[in-house]
């Protein structure tokens, strides 16, 4: 039995944590929970998550919530290439992964709910809110890009992963990503990956 688990389904936001694990090669055993299943309430997932919301892992005895928190862990923990290789590369990961947090999860998952629910019951001031709201990041994200292939340089890192993972949703949404073509073409190689590919797939 692995002794990595992750818990809750690839379908939300356990999705950027299985993609990790699988870039990283590692066994693991997926509870692939609902974020409305009974499963959160038990004393037992408590005691792994007491804010009873997923993803969250149990890695050998070492229980870690939080989506950005476990992928940085994961990825200092095994290294490779996906680990930054200096402190200053460390920051930045960080550092972008708190900022698709703050600037890009809430206007982006705000347009998702939107384009889930029936047609006629969308709110267009949401919508229209949201894509406002995602013009400024965007613009950062694909000024940054002009730089370099990927986020740290030349080669694919967690950072990549913790931003692409969140962005997925904007593909989901079918968001028109062409007024940043930088970011629209990092995102499809990012999400073209194998390991992004199979973690969706569950």
């Amino acid at each position: 039995m692995s002794k990595l688990t992750i818990y809750g389904t690839p379908q939300a936001r356990p999705y950027r944590t299985y993609w990790m694990a699988r870039e990283l090669g590692l066994d693991y055993e997926a509870k692939p929970w609902s974020f409305r299943g009974e499963e959160l309430k038990s004393d037992a997932y408590k005691e792994i998550n007491p804010n009873v919301r997923i993803p969250a892992i149990d890695d050998d005895g070492f229980k870690l919530w939080e989506s950005m928190a476990i992928n940085l862990y994961l990825a200092r923990k095994h290294g490779g290439p996906l680990q930054p290789a200096d402190l200053q590369g460390e920051a930045q990961a960080m550092m972008w992964s708190f900022w698709v947090m703050t600037e890009i999860e809430k206007p982006v998952l705000a347009y998702l709910f939107q384009m889930m629910g029936p047609e006629d019951k969308r709110d267009p001031a949401v919508m229209e809110t949201s894509l406002d709201e995602l013009k400024r990041p965007l613009a950062v994200l694909d000024d940054h890009l002009a730089k370099s292939p990927y986020i740290l340089g030349g080669d694919f890192t967690v950072a990549d992963l913790n931003v692409a993972a969140v962005l997925s949703w904007a593909k989901m949404s079918k968001i028109d990503l062409s007024a940043w073509p930088k970011v629209k073409d990092w995102l499809d190689r990012c999400l073209g990956r194998p390991a992004a590919k199979a973690a969706r797939e569950g």
